[in-house]
């Protein structure tokens, strides 16, 4: 099962215009975000995006966007430097983003 972050809120942008079809970002996204079809990438999941930035620093033609560090990524690796839970600032109770 695939993790997914909140709906429809992360700051990932791909323009599919400047994509060459490389896939370099689906080769470095821990989280299965892009898929490909008619030599382009594509968000299809779109949603598990955890803004980690590993795929805008890896894409040659500059076509993806994220401000990464906003996101789940950060709570995590933030929680591990402080030895405290991740939290992403989540709205409820037990709102865990990854």
């Amino acid at each position: 099962m695939a993790l997914k972050y909140l709906k429809d809120v992360t700051t990932l942008r791909l323009d599919t215009e400047k994509c060459t079809g490389c896939a370099k970002c689906g080769e470095v996204c821990p989280h299965g975000v892009y898929t490909y079809a008619a030599k382009k990438a594509h968000t299809t999941y779109r949603d598990r995006c955890i803004e980690c930035g590993a795929c805008a620093l890896n894409c040659p033609e500059g076509a993806i966007t994220v401000n990464a560090g906003v996101g789940c990524a950060a709570a995590v690796i933030t929680g591990w430097i402080t030895g405290q839970e991740p939290t992403c600032d989540c709205t409820g109770a037990g709102d865990a983003c990854c």
